[in-house]
């Protein structure tokens, strides 16, 4: 029995440990659209599976190490929420592959694209003229987004976790002191305020941080 109990207690810490954080992290780490959840989730296992049944690392070795984990995606997920140049960096950048009617070849090969893989995502979304497409970029977890000619709604938000969205901006012909001074024309202090903003209809729908600011 002494055998067996340090491995029911790894387990069983292993399975907590999972829950938190999912549950800190939100579950986009069960479907990892991302390189930092795909990480996550193999060092995750890695960790629990790799000591489970190694008798030299204790259980008090084995929370300290899952602790130490937790920490370090947790700084990692705070960095890439509140600075551009960080979730550049840990997230990677989407892929502008399609310029106002003309497709970047070398944009489509650095994301892993072939002509047929571009053609197919294009027919998902029921696009079958490129010449009508405005912009097209592929995201990090390889979908893509399309903007045509003549669609005043962007798929994806001008503004996401205070810092703004420079594909949406160049999509509609605008830049982020633009963007600065929609948003300060609308009560906020700036950019940094706002959880998400919408580009809707030629009009900026915003949802700030503190609920209390918004407005009604």
């Amino acid at each position: 029995m002494s055998f067996y109990l340090p491995i029911i207690l790894k387990l069983g810490i292993g399975l907590i440990a999972l829950i938190v954080q999912i549950n800190i992290f939100g579950k986009g780490n069960l479907a990892p659209s991302n390189a930092l959840d795909q990480v996550q989730n193999y060092v995750l296992g890695g960790i629990i599976g790799g000591t489970i049944y190694t008798a030299t690392i204790t259980v008090f070795q084995f929370i300290i190490v899952l602790v130490i984990w937790t920490l370090w995606v947790m700084i990692l997920k705070f960095l890439k929420e509140h600075n551009h140049l960080a979730k550049k960096i840990i997230d990677g950048t989407p892929k502008v592959v399609i310029d106002r009617g003309q497709i970047d070849v070398d944009a489509v090969v650095m994301a892993g694209q072939s002509a047929s893989d571009l053609m197919f995502k294009l027919r998902e979304q029921e696009v079958y003229d490129v010449s009508k497409v405005k912009r097209a970029v592929i995201e990090q977890n390889g979908q893509l987004t399309v903007i045509e000619y003549g669609n005043q709604n962007p798929k994806y938000p001008i503004i996401y976790d205070g810092q703004a969205n420079f594909d949406v901006l160049d999509a509609i012909d605008q830049d982020e002191d633009w963007l600065e001074n929609q948003v300060i024309a609308e009560g906020y202090a700036g950019i940094n305020d706002i959880f998400v903003g919408e580009y809707i209809q030629g009009k900026i729908r915003l949802t700030p941080y503190n609920q209390s600011d918004q407005k009604k």
